[in-house]
């Protein structure tokens, strides 16, 4: 028995299972662009609470 016969084929690619990846591909990209703006979102937040409430006494 070769080493090539024990290698298992990935499934060949149909519309049905490029349709899933790309399913999948844009759900994981918009769960990262909310990840990141919960970040920014959180940083920013707590920028704010450190300033103070001097930050809204002051002269603009």
């Amino acid at each position: 028995m070769a080493a090539s016969e024990n290698k298992t084929h990935p499934p060949a690619a149909t519309p049905d299972a490029d349709e899933a990846r790309a399913r999948n591909r844009r759900r994981r990209s918009w769960a990262l662009a909310a990840a990141l703006v919960l970040f920014a979102l959180t940083f920013y937040a707590l920028t704010i609470v450190k300033m103070g409430p001097a930050l809204f006494e002051r002269a603009l």
